[in-house]
């Protein structure tokens, strides 16, 4: 098992190679690391070939709402002319809805 330090979605996580024979023959404990936090690479022949991490829980609608509120505002008419700047044809066209 190999470890190194790595900045991965703006946070300093700890990050372990783990082969496959690895994981077959300790697998509860490296998936109780993995739900720890720890993120686990899992490796073929010394190539990376999976990840495992935990999982998150759910986000509650509430949880959902506040994101959404501390959102910035949004101008509707430079948002249409940025994307109309962008695709200067029939959008529905360009994506094949047409």
């Amino acid at each position: 098992m190999t470890e190194t330090l790595g900045i991965t979605r703006d946070t300093l996580h700890h990050m372990a190679d783990v082969t496959i024979r690895e994981l077959r023959n300790e697998g509860g404990e490296i998936v109780d690391r993995a739900a720890r936090g720890e993120r686990i690479v899992i490796t073929r022949s010394g190539h990376p070939v999976a990840e495992l991490t935990a999982l998150r829980p759910p986000l509650s609608a509430a949880a959902v709402l506040e994101r959404a509120r501390r959102l910035p505002p949004i101008d509707a008419d430079a948002l249409r002319k940025d994307i109309d700047d962008l695709f200067p044809g029939d959008l529905g066209e360009e994506l094949g809805w047409s």
